[in-house]
């Protein structure tokens, strides 16, 4: 199985139940989505990656994002096509690059296609957009809600490029099973966390452990601006079980 695989089996389990929390304590946004929800988006930015980018599987994806909602959504489409996700990887030897605002002139050194998140609240489109890039918000909402690759995942070929390695889809999701074992993560968990995504830890548990257990993730950005009252009443209201 490749990490697809574990959205696959999430959707045929409990598609209504709550997959990504996410909250952006600058801007007081908080956004969830159900399984069903997350798996509408992935599947769109993959048919967007397939028919619009022409992306190939084995192809490179620079993700130069923050831990995101959209992120999310981006790594599981990286999956779904049979691309390399590369979580704040090297643009310039990507065939794919995805940046936010703080990260459009870093992504510029990737000669192939860029695609732009404005990262703004409910997804919204950048005002004016970047000269070079794709924007994310005016593409992805005309895209199908299904999808099918032209090929199947080989889930033994590359899928994940982080810590300076690379693992397989199966890899990938042998160790996801094993941290979030090692996490004590169980059916229903709810794991808090504000990592980044460029090392295994945090793109572990932002995203991947959690959904391997079938549990939940409370992704938050500028966590730092809570005090610990606030986190607490977070922990409390978002019935978290678990913060990393």
């Amino acid at each position: 199985m490749s990490p697809e695989g574990l959205l696959r089996d999430a959707l045929s389990t409990d598609p209504a139940r709550p997959l990504v929390t996410y909250y952006d304590d600058a801007t007081g946004e908080r956004v969830e989505l159900s399984v069903a929800t997350f798996a509408n988006w992935v599947a769109k930015t993959a048919n967007l990656i397939q028919d619009e980018l022409g992306a190939q599987p084995g192809d490179r994806l620079a993700l130069l994002l923050p831990a995101h909602w959209q992120s999310a959504v981006w790594a599981l489409a990286g999956w779904s096509t049979g691309l390399v996700v590369a979580p704040g990887g090297d643009p310039a030897g990507a065939d794919v690059v995805v940046a936010g605002p703080e990260t459009l002139e870093a992504a510029r050194a990737c000669t192939g296609d860029r695609v732009a998140l404005s990262l703004r609240p409910l997804g919204g489109r950048f005002p004016t957009p970047p000269e070079g890039f794709l924007d994310y918000a005016v593409e992805v909402p005309g895209q199908g809600d299904r999808f099918d690759p032209y090929a199947p995942v080989d889930p033994q070929a590359p899928a994940l490029a982080v810590d300076g390695a690379e693992y397989s889809g199966a890899e990938t999701v042998r160790r996801a099973r094993e941290t979030a074992a090692g996490l004590g993560l169980t059916p229903g968990s709810r794991v808090l966390t504000g990592l980044g995504w460029e090392r295994w830890e945090g793109l572990a548990a932002g995203l991947l452990a959690p959904l391997a257990a079938g549990g939940s993730v409370v992704l938050c950005r500028n966590l730092d601006r809570l005090t610990p009252e606030q986190l607490e009443k977070r922990r409390t209201e978002e019935r978290v079980t678990h913060t990393v």
